[in-house]
């Protein structure tokens, strides 16, 4: 058996696996490449495989880091069958088409300017038309439901308690007379978070593909996370300010929601100061993917059921608002009262986020208040490493709301829950691949799961293969190269030395070294290049 890396390897985007079997490919979701240009980039990558020899792909969840290219997957040719359980079907089903909305909007603002310019048009990643017809491939399956796809391989979901719907992958597989037991730990979520269960410990296993987003963190003060959300709101709030939750459509709007309906059940002060504004999610796919939350209330656990056994539920507090059109969304922008607004994209790349950021930034009495991961060169990134000016839509906005970031709302299990997870297994696996994390961070994780379990721990890079057995592991050959094949190394050079220079600037800011006017002047260079790359890549 050979698995290549096609994407989630040395990166915490693209996830994506290539199983080769004897007469046999899948494979292990196919997600999209997000951050800078240069990741965003690899998405239009072709891919490196043979689509009409892929017979199926398993889906461990709905984010889009592992789901995003599978309309891509179709366009391309695919026409197999997508496994996975039945609530990242549903959710699927508005992630994709927003996805595939996105996509072609994007698209369709570059073409007006190429038109202008006489310009051969771009084509979108793929359409609405692409992940509509895709979702006809779906089949979903129960947690703990055994599929036999032939006599020589099987698979097994377990609940993963990262997302609603997010699942382990327990595969078995016969080869050359011998079964074995690999498992991919999807993205693995925290223990007692709001909603969901607890990840699934899992019996054992020969191989584990483990992701490391957290490897090397600890979440910060993680028992106290619902009193800082609380606490950051009501003074917000108490102060005449905004609070901006910049937060993922799926998943963490919902446990915001969960926490804020929870504190306005009690009698505190609290809860008297929220009970008296409106909160606004402001994101149509936000809005749906929580009517798909209330479809599935049997993943919910028991402190989320009870509420609703006591009729309560408990993901739509009372004086919750959803917005849903475009108009509404630009009356929000004019709303001149203390408020709760919520809204996507989660690291503030695309979406109607970067309209509220761009018109309330610049106000002291507000807050904004990361409650996710904030991947490399996303605004949301430059915003928490203390970026004082900010391009948003081609307009510079100075930076005075409060940054504000609880990192224990992150749906990923840290150092210490990755540890734990595997410390419960019964049988330790013989051999660890580490996945879907930021290198640096996913060597020290590797080094310290080695002498923990004292087992060989391998860093894949993306395009590197490896044939498994039940008695070895050998890395084949490197198949493909990082960076895309198109890309202009020259301006590529340019723009890493010049992020370096921004890192050791920020650096010397901390120390009060360096001047933010002479950091603000450095990071206008580095667009200025970006832009240039992106000139370079038109006829692409």
């Amino acid at each position: 058996m050979k698995i290549t890396f096609i994407g989630g390897a040395q990166s915490v985007t693209g996830s994506c696996y290539l199983f080769e079997l004897e007469g046999k490919k899948f494979l292990v979701d196919c997600g999209m490449f997000q951050g800078g240009l240069t990741e965003e980039l690899l998405n239009y990558e072709s891919f490196p495989f043979n689509l009409s020899e892929i017979e199926f792909v398993i889906l461990s969840h709905a984010h889009i880091d592992h789901s995003g290219r599978i309309p891509k997957l179709y366009k391309d040719g695919f026409r197999g069958v997508i496994y996975t359980t039945d609530a990242t079907m549903d959710l699927c089903s508005i992630m994709l088409p927003d996805s595939a909305h996105i996509q072609e909007s994007e698209i369709e603002w570059k073409n007006r300017k190429r038109k202008r310019e006489g310009k051969e048009l771009l084509l979108p990643l793929y359409t609405l038309e692409d992940a509509e017809n895709v979702l006809k491939h779906f089949r979903g399956v129960k947690y703990g439901q055994k599929i036999q796809i032939d006599k020589n391989l099987s698979f097994v979901f377990k609940d993963a308690g990262h997302m609603l719907g997010s699942a382990i992958v327990e595969l078995y597989i016969k080869e050359n007379g011998k079964e074995y037991k690999l498992v991919f730990s999807g993205d693995l979520g925290n223990r007692n978070v709001p909603i969901l269960k607890d990840p699934t410990i899992i019996d054992g296993c020969d191989y584990l593909f483990i992701e490391s987003t957290y490897g090397n963190r600890l979440h910060v003060d993680v028992e106290n996370k619902s009193k800082k959300l609380i606490d950051i709101i009501s003074t917000t709030i108490s102060n005449g300010g905004k609070v901006i939750i910049p937060s993922f459509a799926v998943g963490r709007t919902q446990e915001i929601l969960y926490e804020i309906a929870k504190e306005i059940s009690t009698d505190s002060e609290e809860a008297k100061i929220i009970r008296n504004v409106e909160i606004f999610v402001d994101s149509p796919l936000a809005t749906s993917a929580t009517a798909i939350y209330k479809k599935h209330i049997d993943y919910f656990d028991a402190e989320a059921a009870m509420f609703i056994k006591n009729g309560i539920y408990p993901l739509e507090p009372p004086n919750l608002r959803f917005i849903k059109s475009v108009d509404e969304s630009k009356w929000l922008n004019e709303y001149d009262k203390s408020c709760i607004i919520i809204s996507s994209s989660g690291m503030c790349e695309a979406g109607r986020i970067k309209h509220h950021l761009k018109h309330n930034l610049w106000n002291e009495k507000n807050t904004v208040l990361f409650v996710g991961y904030q991947a490399p060169n996303t605004l949301g990134r430059r915003l928490l490493d203390g970026q004082k000016k900010v391009k948003i839509f081609g307009e510079e906005v100075e930076v005075r709301a409060k940054i504000e970031y609880i990192e224990a709302y992150s749906g990923h299990a840290d150092k210490s829950g990755l540890f734990s997870w595997i410390e419960q297994m019964s049988e330790k696996p013989k051999k660890i691949f580490v996945v879907h994390g930021e290198k640096e961070g996913q060597l020290e994780f590797a080094k310290e799961l080695q002498n923990r379990f004292n087992t060989d721990v391998i860093v894949p890079a993306r395009g590197e293969m490896y044939e498994i057995t039940p008695e070895y592991v050998a890395q084949s050959e490197r198949l493909f190269s990082e960076l895309p094949s198109f890309i202009n190394l020259s301006v590529l050079a340019q723009i890493e030395e010049i992020e370096y220079e921004l890192d050791r600037l920020k650096e010397g800011i901390k120390n009060s070294a360096i001047s933010p006017e002479r950091l603000f002047a450095l990071n206008s260079n580095l667009e200025e290049l970006r832009y240039l790359l992106s000139l370079a890549l038109n006829d692409y």
